[in-house]
């Protein structure tokens, strides 16, 4: 043979093996989204909690970025949910349990739609949670594969034979990575039911292997579970489901809190194991070099703070969450950081869209996480509005709207007549006890936050008070 042809059959060959490596692993990432129920910020080892046990949710930290003031901007399953798929506040997207589901124009506008049109192919598992209702989510064509449910769904369903959720979910993540097209990136949605109560809303259901984990533990209670912070509460919040039922049917007496927290998290540990099952699915397929994933809850939990529980308020006990985005094609000096900006579940859609380098459209509100992820310092927000428009006859909550700072926090009860506002200073009061509303020397800090909320709520898609 001679040189020349030599040298062609070598070039051929080079470019073979540059097509197969391409087909293998596509230059766009793969995008991996895991999305917890009720888990509060502090329900992660990482975060400092003395009792649950999530060695796999503190290796996606340690090997990506834990954004350490990360929160919803609405604390109630459905809103949050629909936030994370549009990129909007509740006022923007008007969906929540007492309302419509997502539309199709909406949904044509959400981050899983845009990304199958940006050649992803899309899946999603587990607990759907945008309203309690079917709708036209499948009809849409959001996803190219749905493993998903309505409703609460059940930690073990008829239907898969006794396996518990947590252990289904994984076998359907895996079902869904071999049906990957080559060379093609996907994006698949995970959003487990745990640690949300599992029947009647009221009771925890973990594994089988997993009940008597923490057994010989004593869970604290957290430090603002005291009769006379419940006692200086507004007597609407008093008489609230949040302590009519929430409270009195887990945290009433001891032995309910012993029983709940620790099955609380063991929901949590039995995720985490889940993760690292998915994670090494990932690694078993050769994708975990070019995946990012990022985790976040729906809404945080009240554990008996200021002697209630559920959520919807606007404590950070109920706002704050935990966040963790994981790029493994950052450098190694980016890697295992926290990061103190203002981070929003309406922040997640843009973020996916811009890894996959897609432009998100101008209603999103949110902003992309990943230069925060990559090391780098953009100018970020100072503030961000919040809220609870959730209205139903049987949850005695009334309606809150505010602003969260870095600092400040400002909430108000529209509804109450006269208005009933709330101020607390983080700074020096990061457990929210003194409520400085009616604070003489603070009446410019109140004017000012009471303006600063007008703004953002309209912002947000509202109408000026």
């Amino acid at each position: 043979m001679s040189a020349f042809k030599i040298l062609l059959l070598l070039l051929l060959l080079g470019v073979c093996g540059a097509v197969n490596v391409s087909a293998a692993e596509p230059a766009k990432p793969n995008l991996l989204f895991l999305l917890s129920d009720d888990q509060r910020w502090d329900a992660m080892s990482c975060a400092g909690n003395p009792v649950v046990r999530t060695p796999e949710l503190d290796r996606l930290a340690a090997e990506g970025t834990r954004f350490v003031n990360a929160f919803v901007t609405s604390s109630v399953c459905a809103a949050s949910r629909a936030s994370i798929f549009m990129g909007q506040y509740e006022r923007a997207h008007h969906c929540n349990f007492n309302s419509v589901s997502l539309q199709r124009a909406q949904l044509e506008k959400s981050y899983p739609w845009l990304l199958r049109a940006a050649g992803y192919h899309t899946g999603f598992i587990g607990k759907y949670g945008v309203a309690d209702l079917k709708h036209d989510i499948e009809g849409a064509e959001v996803f190219d594969r749905w493993f998903g449910f309505y409703g609460q769904g059940l930690y073990f369903p008829k239907a898969h034979g006794g396996k518990h959720l947590n252990e289904i979910t994984v076998e359907q993540a895996r079902e869904f990575l071999r049906g990957v097209p080559a060379g093609k990136p996907f994006c698949l949605s995970i959003s487990f039911k745990a640690p949300h109560s599992g029947r009647g809303y009221l009771s925890f259901e973990p594994e089988p292997d997993l009940r008597d984990l923490y057994a010989n533990f004593t869970v604290p209670h957290p430090p603002t579970a005291r009769a006379e912070l419940f006692d200086a509460l507004p007597e609407f919040l008093r008489t609230s489901n949040a302590r009519t039922n929430y409270w009195e049917q887990r945290f009433s007496t001891e032995e309910k809190f012993q029983n709940n927290m620790k099955d609380y998290y063991r929901l949590i540990t039995g995720m985490d194991r889940a993760i690292g099952r998915i994670r090494a699915a990932l690694a078993e397929n050769g994708l975990d070099r070019n995946t990012v994933i990022i985790f976040l809850s729906d809404n945080g939990d009240m554990h008996g703070d200021y002697g209630l529980g559920g959520k919807q308020l606007l404590y950070d006990a109920s706002l704050r969450v935990p966040l963790i985005v994981c790029d493994p094609r950052v450098p190694a000096a980016a890697r295992g950081r926290s990061r103190e900006e203002l981070a929003l579940n309406i922040d997640i859609a843009p973020t996916l869209l811009d890894y996959a380098g897609a432009p998100a459209p101008p209603g999103m509100q949110g902003r992309s996480l990943a230069a925060i992820a990559r090391g780098e310092s953009p100018a970020w927000r100072e503030d961000f509005f919040c809220e609870n428009n959730f209205r139903q006859r049987d949850q005695a909550y009334p309606l809150i709207e505010g602003v969260r700072t870095t600092r400040w926090k400002y909430a108000r009860y529209p509804e109450m007549k006269p208005v009933v506002e709330q101020l607390f200073d983080l700074a020096a009061d990061p457990q929210e006890i003194h409520d400085l509303a009616r604070a003489p020397e603070r009446a410019a800090d109140l004017a000012r936050l009471r303006a600063r909320c007008d703004a953002l709520c309209v912002e947000a898609g509202g109408k000026a008070p």
